[in-house]
């Protein structure tokens, strides 16, 4: 690679993180496109930005879509994110003055089908939930109808020492399970947002419980817990985690435990969907993702008569067009309702 061409790179990508504020994971995707995108440039002789010419970008998208030897072809989504790489690139280019010319500028990048969000409907999100462990008011659980008498768990501050462990029959894993998922159905949380949740952004004390979620870039936002996720979620924190905790030596801060105690990864509360989502023995045509909670909170919220305006701050999009899109789930149900209900809906 051209000296001229790996510190522009570096220059973009410092740029991304330092004054965009870009997500971490966003900018490598970002770094691995664009190394392709200048290694690509390098076999063809140009050794800057400026000699790139518009050609030489729709050339490289067009091998993004039709793959090679060493690269296999890439999906519409993945080649637009690569797209939107490069004219983020040259655009940086000629506002530092190292290029006159932006010969990405009229390339577009491909347009994906529209893929609507997949929700699940409310039974199949209950029946998720139970599949991930017991429920807080459980008898299977030390703050049941069969408990031995205690302080009221509502009434412990989040995080302080269970004094009986989980209950008998129940694995800590069980409890911080069904709190993660009720956690993510009942905020609208991203995964990476709640495995990156600390204790003190819990505020669960409160006449109105609230989380704080980090989200994309870094950007902050507060959102109401539901009940059901906050009793979830004091079962665990007073219950389990401590046991969680204890199988490491160093403390952390986080609100989710793997069985080593640290703090549970993406690709941990990953598996912990998937196999709820396998004990709860949904039909097999359902695709239950990392999205799905939050698909089908932001769907169910619509359907509820939630304003999208609300529904947008609640996900943490930066956008409402962004919120739309389960606009079209839920008009999607309109007509079905009125079709199968209406007197005159179908001749």
């Amino acid at each position: 690679m051209a000296q001229a061409l790996a510190d522009t790179l570096r220059g973009y990508l410092q740029y991304l993180v330092v004054e965009r504020g870009l997500a971490a994971n966003t900018v490598e995707s970002y770094r691995r496109d664009l190394l392709r995108y200048v290694s690509v440039l390098a076999g063809h002789g140009r050794t800057g930005l400026g000699d790139v010419t518009a050609a030489d970008v729709a050339g490289f998208l067009a091998s993004l879509r039709e793959g090679d030897e060493e690269h296999a072809a890439l999906a519409v989504s993945s080649a637009a994110r690569a797209v939107i790489a490069v004219r983020g690139l040259h655009a940086f280019a000629v506002a530092q003055g190292l290029a006159k010319l932006d010969p990405a500028r009229d390339v577009p990048p491909p347009t994906p089908p529209r893929r609507l969000p997949k929700a699940i409907t409310l039974t199949e999100i209950e029946r998720l939930l139970a599949a991930a462990g017991p429920a807080p008011n459980s008898p299977n659980t030390l703050n049941g109808p069969d408990a031995s008498p205690g302080p009221d768990p509502n009434t412990r501050a989040p995080g302080s020492a269970a004094t009986h462990g989980a209950a008998a029959g129940v694995e800590p894993r069980q409890l911080r399970d069904r709190a993660l998922l009720e956690f993510l159905y009942g905020t609208g949380a991203r995964i990476s947002e709640a495995t990156g949740l600390d204790i003190d952004e819990l505020q669960l004390d409160s006449e109105d419980p609230m989380v704080r979620l980090v989200g994309k870039g870094g950007k902050h936002r507060v959102v109401p817990v539901g009940s059901y996720a906050v009793r979830a979620i004091e079962a665990y924190l007073v219950r389990a985690r401590p046991a969680l905790a204890a199988s490491s030596l160093r403390g952390t801060p986080a609100v989710f435990l793997n069985a080593r105690g640290g703090r549970l990864t993406r690709q941990g509360a990953w598996g912990v969907l998937h196999a709820a989502a396998g004990r709860a023995g949904l039909d097999p045509g359902t695709d239950v993702s990392p999205h799905t909670l939050r698909h089908s909170f932001a769907t169910h919220m619509l359907d509820g008569g939630a304003d999208i305006r609300v529904v947008q701050e609640l996900l943490g999009h930066a956008s409402v067009t962004t919120t739309q899109v389960y606009t079209l789930i839920t008009v999607d149900r309109l007509r079905e309702v009125y079709a199968s209900s209406h007197p005159r809906a179908l001749g």
